[in-house]
């Protein structure tokens, strides 16, 4: 099963560039996401506690299985100008060396692992423009933590890149352990997930 690839038109080198300062210059209040998602500057308030515990719990099992010089970074701007993004996940983990030193972000390439957890307010960006987006960038591996999934909270697998879509390697519930293959090769207990 493959993830539904949307067309959308690179921004121009003029117009990127626009989006990238028009994004450095935004004065949203501490602590907000500001994000290039589709080419539009989008500020999103400071996530809910649920959302921060649920990270948190995953940023921890992730460390303790990735190789020495790996980081797993929660506030890293992430460049995907191919889909016009700029996006700061959750979760991502790059190795160290692949950050730019004194730059505003990182091209996403680089990323092994990017984890989303929706929040109510911008749950779409998640599911659509991001899965997009990280596909496109050829990002090995997306977990989509979905506490706001209409039903119970979902969790998606997504990997294998290719033409700009996933395949769907995993999907199920808070609960379920979650298989996330190598280079992690880490059954993922979301037992303990917080739930809305």
């Amino acid at each position: 099963m493959s993830a539904l690839a949307v067309e959308h038109p690179p921004l121009s080198g003029d117009d990127w560039d626009s989006a990238v300062g028009l994004w450095k210059g935004t004065g949203a209040p501490k602590g907000c996401k500001v994000e290039i998602i589709e080419g539009i500057v989008t500020v999103a308030p400071p996530p809910v506690n649920d959302h921060n515990l649920i990270a948190d719990l995953v940023q921890q099992r992730l460390y303790s299985v990735i190789p020495e010089g790996w980081g797993v970074f929660q506030t890293l701007n992430v460049a995907v100008p191919s889909r016009s993004g700029l996006y700061i996940p959750d979760l991502v983990v790059v190795p160290r060396e692949a950050v730019p030193r004194g730059e505003s972000f990182t091209p996403a390439d680089v990323a092994e692992i990017v984890v989303e957890i929706t929040s109510r307010s911008n749950a779409v960006h998640d599911r659509v423009a991001k899965l997009n987006g990280y596909a496109t960038a050829g990002i090995p591996l997306y977990l989509l933590i979905d506490p706001h999934a209409t039903g119970s909270p979902t969790i998606h697998l997504y990997g294998e890149p290719g033409d700009g879509a996933y395949r769907v390697l995993w999907a199920g519930k808070f609960g379920e352990a979650v298989p996330i293959p190598a280079p992690f090769d880490l059954a993922l207990d979301t037992f303990s997930f917080p739930r809305p």
